[in-house]
């Protein structure tokens, strides 16, 4: 537990998932670029099914698990493992891995508290709980950060226009709550999903032509 006082624990959690807190999200696309390369995602409503599926049957579900049991106090060692596991493709591996380093490293510079490298959601549970704070607040802001970041990269790549952004993320903030408030009692057995076109799509980003994101 840091020694420090955390006066605010809500401001906390939004510096936690601010764009600008240094993960480097905005290099990854979470196989995002190969679905609007191969035209499966193409305008502003296929962008949103697309963040649905992976909100409610890819890592979006997996990952808001692994960061409620870390945050619950759950083995880290074990959850890491697991969440390493799951990553269905070496970018996606290297996705969650580089961004989880990247988020303890920091972490644990700004406020001196011990927060081991792991994959993303299993080192955001553990500042959840190094730092005291409140666990549904944190699951919530840390779907919507997944669901905003790559709502950006749509907006990049498709492209769209900043307010058909907002609008997607503003959509998706239910899902986001809903399956938030389901993983503060999910267990390890809960995870589990299948979205099969996603993590096909993550495997053949490798090999497109033109790469912007790296995943």
């Amino acid at each position: 537990m840091t020694t420090d006082v955390i006066e605010d624990p809500l401001l906390v959690l939004h510096q936690l998932f601010s764009p600008s807190f240094p993960v480097g999200a905005f290099a990854w696309s979470h196989g995002l670029e190969t679905a609007i390369s191969e035209g499966v995602v193409r305008d502003a409503a296929s962008v949103e099914a697309w963040l649905r599926t992976a909100l409610e049957h890819g890592a979006g579900w997996s990952d808001a698990v692994l960061c409620a049991r870390a945050a619950f106090g759950d083995d880290l060692a074990a959850l890491a493992d697991l969440a390493a596991a799951l990553a269905p493709s070496s970018e996606r591996r290297a996705e969650t891995l580089e961004q989880g380093a990247a988020f303890a490293r920091t972490v644990r510079d700004v406020w001196g508290v011990a927060v081991p490298d792991a994959a993303y959601p299993v080192a955001v549970g553990a500042a959840i709980r190094a730092l005291g704070l409140p666990v549904q607040d944190g699951l919530r802001l840390f779907l919507q950060a997944f669901a905003a970041n790559l709502t950006g990269a749509a907006v990049r790549l498709v492209p769209l226009g900043q307010t058909a952004g907002q609008r997607i993320t503003r959509a998706l903030a239910p899902l986001c709550r809903s399956l938030a408030d389901k993983a503060l009692s999910a267990d390890p057995d809960d995870i589990g999903g299948f979205a099969p076109m996603l993590d096909i799509q993550s495997m053949r980003h490798e090999i497109l032509y033109s790469r912007v994101f790296r995943s």
